[in-house]
């Protein structure tokens, strides 16, 4: 059975008000590694808070080794308060990993924990689902015990569906009391697309220049099942990818082909922002 690695929260819900406390802190010549006391001055938050909320920051791709990831320097740039949909998207990709980012996938994505599994098994298999669906499936898969599993899931359907958190992308919707759907989601632009694609390439094609279209459309825990969407709609934002200059596809002779043509995921994560004011 696997391990949920859910708790890396404690009891603490996904804030992005919060958050930014923990960026603009980060962003300081100290960092993180300031001491607890000039932390807990700086953010505002409580002792037993600002460690919680900093392992959110580094789940979702903003912080690393104490201070702003690459990506959170571009982010916080572009926008200081977390109120873009591009940033609300760009945190879930990497919520979407738990604690591993873009290592090496595993052969189940249960193995990496409670929010991988949710993205990449559970949610292809339910588009439509209750709690207690998501509940009942996921106690034979875990080792924690039954009652807690329920608790520690409660914080991922929350950081899809309240305003404070990444509602504004929509990925997940509560249509009724304890009930939800995917499948309708605000989707980000094609520069941020076309950075997921990117990030996902150099996980698992690094050395090639050119990746078969059907090998993008069936990537294990790839930008399908992540963006929440079918492969037609992928195709549609791989041909505007082209017409951007992202990539070129080759569809003369089968099996057809993407071609990539990005130097730097960076650059398209900069322009995913510049294009969305």
């Amino acid at each position: 059975m696997a391990k949920m690695q859910l708790h890396f929260n404690g009891n603490f819900s996904l804030k992005k008000e919060e958050i930014k406390r923990i960026l603009d802190a980060a962003s300081e010549k100290e960092g993180l590694k300031d001491t607890l006391p000039n932390l807990m001055t700086k953010t505002g938050l409580g002792n037993a808070k600002v460690g919680k909320i900093k392992s959110w920051a580094i789940r979702a791709g903003l912080v690393k080794d104490n201070y702003l990831s690459p990506e959170g320097k571009i982010i916080l740039k572009h926008d200081p308060y977390l109120k873009s949909i591009t940033t609300d998207w760009f945190m879930h990709f990497y919520l979407s990993f738990g604690n591993q980012g873009l290592n090496k996938i595993p052969e189940n994505p249960a193995e990496w924990g409670g929010w991988t599994y949710f993205i990449y098994t559970f949610l292809p298999e339910n588009s439509t689902f209750s709690k207690n669906d998501l509940f009942q499936n996921s106690i034979p898969i875990f080792e924690e015990p039954d009652k807690v599993i329920p608790e520690r899931l409660k914080y991922v359907l929350r950081a899809y569906v309240e305003q404070q958190a990444l509602a504004n992308c929509q990925f997940i919707q509560e249509i009724k009391t304890d009930t939800y759907k995917i499948g309708n989601s605000k989707l980000p632009n094609t520069y941020l697309i076309g950075y997921f694609l990117a990030k996902l390439w150099e996980r698992d094609f690094s050395q090639e220049t050119s990746v078969l279209t059907d090998d993008i459309f069936s990537q294990k825990m790839g930008i399908i099942p992540v963006l929440g969407i079918q492969s037609e709609t992928l195709q549609d934002h791989l041909n505007r990818m082209e017409s951007l200059g992202i990539i070129e596809q080759r569809r003369t002779v089968s099996p057809y082909q993407i071609i990539r043509r990005w130097d730097n995921p960076l650059t398209l994560l900069e322009k995913a922002y510049v294009n969305n004011k």
